[in-house]
Order: structure tokens, then C-alpha cells, then sequence
């Protein structure tokens, strides 16, 4: 390790936005959860047993965390033994449809940041801010659609020169994590090999697109426990703020 806790030959990051440099993961989980227990109690009795059991913790890391909106919805469905109709993006919040869950979920989401704001974790602030000093290049990888409107609001949109969000994703048509596809666009956008770019995530799905794009170095942010599952799913280390990769240096 020679510069800020990453290897040498690392010429890029590309971070995560949601639980890696903003508070907005335990919003988007209180968001999934009231819109999926919502759903779930209009369906008592619908489905096979076990398929109206409330939304939990682990539901939300290993079918949603991570994941762009629609699939995040399919899947979870999906672990349930639950199909409802795609609908379109335009479906009315709450609508029995792909597309309607999750439009109601970021209506949700919408909500709880219009009336609590969103804060961002000051060590990784500080450690993007070194990453700057130090001449590497950055990205901001996200599957929110409201990935540019939360980076803006915390004052850090001018500290990425790449920003690959849900909406971007969508205009390229990319598939969203555990597939690659995100992080390598912005790695592609950077100039930079993926093996010369370092991924920073806290979902399980982020890990496994980490693994799948053969990046440079992969850290697990972990903010909810985690740290073995997120070794598990590919993490070169483990951290619980970005902060520490800074301070692991001041003390080599």
C-alpha cells in the first residue's frame, strides 16, 4: 500500500454513492420497507405460505441493496415466489407493477429526504478530498436516479470528473450491479484500465460487480455488520469508514 491504502498502480476510484459517501442507505431501506410491507398486506393470503412475511434486513442486502430500482423489485418479488406485470416507468406509484413498486418506493424515498435532508459521512469526505489532493481520478457509480441531485445537495458534485447513475445507465442501456457494466463505463469514461481503478461499495451487489469487472482493488464499507459478507462477496478489505484507509497510511 502506498498511496491512501490502495496498491500501487491505482490511477482511479470509483465510489459508491448510498451508505459509501452519503447517509441515504438507511432512507432507501426505511423507503423499500414501507413500500414492500404496504404491498405485501394487500396480498395477505395471495400467495404461497411465507410469501407475505414482512420486508427485513436481510431482504433488503441480499435482493435490494445495490441493485437499480426495477430489479431490486424483481428480485425481492422473485424470493417471495411472487410475478406481477413489468407496467412502464410512467405506472402510477403503488400500481401492481414492476415499474409501480418502485416508483412508489422513490416516492417514499423522496419524502424522507425532502423532510430530513441528507448528510454525508465526513471521513469520506475527507478521504475523497485526499483522493483529489493526491491526482486520482474519480467517479461517482451509483444506481439512484437521484444520484445528481444528492451529490449536489451535499456540495460534492465538482469533486467527480465521471458520474454513472441510474439515469445515465439507462441512456446507455447498462446493466445495473451485480453486473460490472457501471463501474467499467466509468473506469471507460476515466481512461483508466479497470485493473487501475479501485471500487468503493458497502452493498453485497457492488461487491460482486467489483469481482465480476476484475478491478485493481475492491474495499467493503461496512456500515451494518457485514464485514464477513462483504469479504465473502469479493472485498479486497474491509473498512468501516473511508477514513481509515487515510489513517492506515499516517501510520505505515
Amino acid at each position: 500500500m502506498t498511496t491512501l491504502g490502495l496498491p500501487q498502480g491505482i490511477r482511479a476510484c470509483l465510489f459508491d454513492l448510498d451508505g459509501v459517501l452519503t447517509k441515504t442507505a438507511v432512507v432507501h431501506a426505511a423507503a423499500w420497507k414501507e413500500m414492500f410491507d404496504d404491498f405485501l398486506r394487500r396480498r395477505d393470503g395471495d400467495g404461497p405460505s411465507g410469501s407475505c412475511r414482512p420486508f427485513d434486513d436481510d431482504d433488503y442486502d441480499e435482493y435490494v441493496d445495490g441493485r437499480p430500482r426495477a430489479d431490486g423489485v424483481r428480485t425481492f418479488l422473485a424470493s417471495r415466489g411472487i410475478e406481477l406485470p413489468e407496467g412502464s416507468a410512467d405506472d402510477p406509484p403503488g400500481a401492481e407493477t414492476v415499474h409501480g413498486l418502485g416508483n412508489r418506493k422513490n416516492e417514499l424515498l423522496l419524502a424522507k429526504i425532502r423532510k430530513d435532508g441528507v448528510e454525508a459521512y465526513p471521513g469520506s469526505l475527507r478521504y475523497l478530498q485526499a483522493v483529489r489532493e493526491a491526482d486520482l481520478r474519480t467517479a461517482v457509480v451509483s444506481s439512484s436516479a437521484n444520484c445528481r441531485d444528492i451529490i449536489t445537495s451535499v456540495g460534492i458534485e465538482h469533486m467527480f470528473d465521471v458520474r454513472i447513475d441510474g439515469v445515465v445507465a439507462a441512456e446507455r442501456k447498462l446493466p445495473g450491479k451485480p453486473e460490472p457494466d457501471t463501474f467499467l463505463a466509468a473506469a471507460h469514461d476515466l481512461g483508466v484500465q479497470a485493473s487501475g481503478s479501485a471500487v468503493f461499495e458497502d452493498a453485497l451487489a457492488g461487491m460482486d460487480a467489483g469481482r465480476a469487472g476484475h478491478f485493481g482493488y475492491v474495499v467493503g464499507v461496512d456500515r451494518t455488520g457485514q464485514a464477513d459478507a462483504l469479504r465473502r462477496h469479493g472485498a479486497d478489505t474491509v473498512v468501516q469508514d473511508l477514513a481509515e484507509l487515510a489513517e492506515s497510511e499516517e501510520r505505515a
